[in-house]
């Protein structure tokens, strides 16, 4: 984050980059106003953080300073930016927590509801709001929005933790009086989560809570001073189902008393991320379907609502149904993603009404999101000239890797997979922006290490790690979706701690730590680590009757739930399910147990924990054996699935020899497989990196490039935007299932940056080590990674190899 004004970390961590020369010392200076309140002094290093060594405590403004001095010991000038805190204690907050509604009925859908207070000011500089809500909230003062953060405050475990914001509102405040308004919506707090569809999960009620203060003195407090309206125009709002928006009712006339609550400020703390925005506008395209409905294309799947801007009479209509595709026949469907009849409210309409007033109209929605590229229309309002809009909204994280080569399907491909991060980083990391919008582990944990060079997403994978912290419970089952939006029945109690789900909580910190260098992630998750690794433990202590003979079996996995490699393109998910219930699908669980102990092992090393260290070791070297012996015959593998040879070679689970033999029989299967893939969640991000590691570069090229299914640009030859959930998304004849917004098979974007261009940064150690191949013609990336702009570039000229390497080092001006 930069200049991040509201911080809850007392000691932040600061970083940055040079573009100009090698960095050989730094020194930082921490000042309040004019006072020095910290120093590093000269630290002789080339690692671009350091943890701050300053205590802040609320509302402090504080700035940083940072100098560098180059190979040659000779400083450079000094660099300034500032952080600012939040309220990081109860006592800072005067405010009462008021409630709107004078009643409320569950399982009803709600209008929003309207607060204003108007109060005098005699002075308006360093002025600064501090405000959250239970449900989701948009903030004006004096007739002008406060702040972008669409979606506010963002979502949250809010029975543990609740985010609040800090804005800047001088600009929008004058001397004399002045109006605040602010509109409250259902959001997570109430409105429907989840593929079941569960609404109010965290409560019944809508409440506000803000602080105003001028120069450190407060002004304005939500209290009983406030007045509230139901009568507005939004009607109805909901994350999943939509809004309703009633235009004739915006001038609002009938407002009343509000209820002070109490709440307290227990869980609050301020937003450590980044906002939620809008962000892309793509204009529609208005078409007739075959079967006569009025669609719009907006040409790109994506995560956001639409602006419409209609001349319309008072009291005309217009609906709008957004979907991802169009079925066989070329009309607007819903089916790929409607979550069947377990959703409480019957589907995932993305729906808005929209009544209009008399004359120009123009609108988009507050409180909803939806996945689209298309939608439906149904009016009575003549749309000659008329204008529709898809905006989309994820965080602010911005794109930091660039790819492109000589195939403009595998260049879309690398957009496709950008676009579905976009749609399903909203604030956490989710799985699809339809039918679930959920926290699931599993494709985080498969995705981040991609994740990390395609943007800055550093904030929001953290924001979300907090969230599984809450998550997992008290004997360190981590659960498989944080937030948990469950009902936490029996049932849903018993699908948790899958394999390569539950070790997220290992995985995802050690990717954003070898692509930052930044050891706080790991020593602010490393409680988490352990008591998974605690868990997993003490589940290894039971085992099946068929895996006794196990001489390791204390690390053999094959107990509780675990969905497996999951979605594999030619087997049936339910069918292995119950085989996995069955069996405990111990080759899965056992190889990512061995995994996230070896990585534990290193963790504890690197955080100074050589007890842990050798603990972890002892507890990965087990495991290996447990897993050698159950799942392969002296090493050897064979079997006809691709991902039991990805794996083991993968993490490390077979020796030298028997890793390239693994290898090579991997690369007798993809080709025997027609040059196609049969891998699932779990191991598609490693499959061509481990053929090319292992002297098979063809056949990885080859795979990239099948465009039939299964394969990556199977989807992009059926005119794909975005990643599927599955790899036949849109099947041969046309029929569609399962969400079309997945970023999960995106992966495959790391091997593109890490081995076809070959750049890898591992905790701040740079290679760059490219994978070229004459079936691309060129390739070319460019990653603005935490350590600065590295460039790779290779192409094929006249039968020979020209290579482009570009690194910090040789460019020329200092970057923060």
């Amino acid at each position: 984050m930069e200049n991040p004004l509201g911080l809850q970390t007392v000691r932040p961590v600061f970083s940055w980059h040079t573009d100009g020369g090698l960095q050989s010392a730094y020194e930082i200076n921490v000042r309040k106003g004019e006072t020095t309140v910290w120093k590093s002094g000269k630290v002789t290093t080339d690692r671009m953080l350091a943890p701050c060594g300053y205590d802040a405590t609320s509302r402090e403004h504080l700035t940083w300073h940072v100098r560098l001095w180059d190979e040659t010991d000779h400083p450079g000038e000094w660099n300034e930016a500032w952080y600012e805190m939040g309220l990081l204690d109860a006592s800072s907050w005067l405010a009462k927590w008021i409630s709107p509604e004078l009643t409320t009925e569950k399982g009803k859908r709600q209008a929003a509801s309207y607060l204003k207070r108007t109060f005098s000011l005699e002075r308006t500089d360093h002025a600064r709001l501090y405000i959250t809500c239970h449900g989701l909230y948009v903030a004006y003062l004096n007739g002008h929005r406060v702040g972008d953060f669409v979606l506010a405050p963002g979502t949250d475990d809010y029975h543990q933790r609740l985010q609040y914001q800090v804005y800047d509102v001088s600009p929008l405040l004058h001397e004399g009086e002045n109006e605040m308004l602010v509109v409250l919506g259902d959001g997570w707090y109430r409105g429907n989560n989840g593929i079941d569809g569960l609404n109010h999960y965290y409560g019944d009620d809508l409440a506000l809570l803000c602080q105003m203060e001028v120069n450190r003195q407060i002004v304005l407090i939500s209290d009983e001073c406030w007045q509230a309206s139901q009568m507005g125009p939004i009607r109805e709002n909901d994350l999943q189902l939509g809004e309703r928006y009633d235009a004739c009712l915006e001038q609002i006339t009938d407002w009343h008393g509000v209820i002070p609550a109490h709440f307290g400020y227990d869980h609050l703390v301020c937003s450590d991320s980044v906002p939620v925005r809008e962000q892309e506008r793509f204009q529609g395209k208005t078409f007739t379907a075959p079967n006569g409905d009025t669609l719009i294309d907006f040409g790109q799947n994506l995560a956001g609502y639409t602006e419409l801007y209609v001349q319309a009479k008072a009291g005309q209509k217009i609906v709008l149904w957004h979907g991802e595709t169009l079925d066989e026949n070329g009309n607007y469907t819903q089916a790929n993603f409607a979550p069947g009849e377990r959703n409480k409210n019957g589907g995932v309409p993305q729906r808005i009404e929209y009544i209009c007033k008399d004359g120009f109209n123009r609108y988009k929605p507050c409180f909803t999101l939806f996945g689209f590229r298309y939608a439906k229309i149904e009016t009575d309002v003549n749309l000659n000239g008329d204008q529709f809009t898809a905006i989309a909204v994820y965080s602010h994280m911005p794109q930091t890797a660039f790819f492109t080569c000589g195939n403009e399907a595998v260049n879309q491909l690398f957009h496709n997979s950008l676009w579905s991060m976009k749609s399903n980083f909203c604030d956490i990391p989710t799985d699809c922006p339809t039918r679930e919008r959920t926290g699931w582990t599993g494709d985080a944990a498969a995705f981040a290490p991609t994740g990390v060079m395609l943007t800055d997403c550093w904030p929001i994978l953290r924001k979300w790690l907090a969230e599984c912290r809450l998550a997992q419970a008290d004997d360190g089952l981590m659960a498989n979706i944080a937030p948990i939006n469950d009902s936490r029945d029996r049932f849903s109690l018993l699908l948790q701690g899958s394999a390569g789900w539950g070790d997220a909580c290992v995985l995802v910190p050690w990717a954003m730590y070898q692509a930052y260098g930044d050891v706080a992630i790991l020593d602010e998750n490393y409680d988490m680590m352990r008591r998974w690794m605690t868990f997993l433990e003490q589940r290894a202590r039971d085992t099946r009757p068929e895996n006794e003979e196990n001489p390791w079996k204390e690390a053999l996995q094959d107990q509780g739930f675990h969905f497996g490699e999951w979605l594999e393109p030619d087997v049936n998910s339910m069918d292995a399910l119950r085989r996995n219930g069955l069996e405990g699908a111990p080759e899965v669980a056992t190889a990512y147990y061995y995994h996230s102990a070896d990585l534990m092992g290193q963790i504890a090393a690197i955080l100074g924990k050589p007890g842990d260290a050798e603990k972890y070791r002892k507890i990965a070297e087990t495991a290996r054996k447990a897993y050698r012996f159950r799942c392969t015959d002296n090493g050897g593998i064979d079997s006809d699935r691709q991902c039991e040879y990805v794996r083991p070679i993968a993490f490390g689970l077979l020796d030298k020899d028997e890793t390239q033999a693994a290898a090579d029989q991997l690369d007798a299967l993809v080709k025997q497989n027609g040059d196609h893939l049969n891998t699932g969640f779990l191991s598609t991000p490693d499959l061509c990196r481990v053929l090319t590691e292992h002297g098979h570069t063809d056949t990885a090229y080859r795979l990239l490039l099948q465009d039939t299914s299964p394969s990556w640009l199977y989807a992009i030859k059926k005119g794909a935007t975005s990643i599927w959930e599955t790899w036949d998304g849109i099947r041969p004849d046309g029929t569609v299932h399962d969400s079309m917004n997945h970023y999960a098979y995106g992966a495959i974007c790391g091997w593109l940056l890490d081995s076809v261009c070959g750049i890898r940064l591992k905790a701040g150690k740079l290679t760059i080590r490219p994978c070229p191949h004459p079936s691309l013609g060129y390739a070319k990336a460019r990653w603005d990674s935490p350590v600065g702009l590295i460039e790779s570039e290779w192409r094929y000229e006249a039968s020979k190899l020209h290579l482009r390497v570009q690194t910090p080092s040789e460019l020329n001006r200092l970057r923060r």
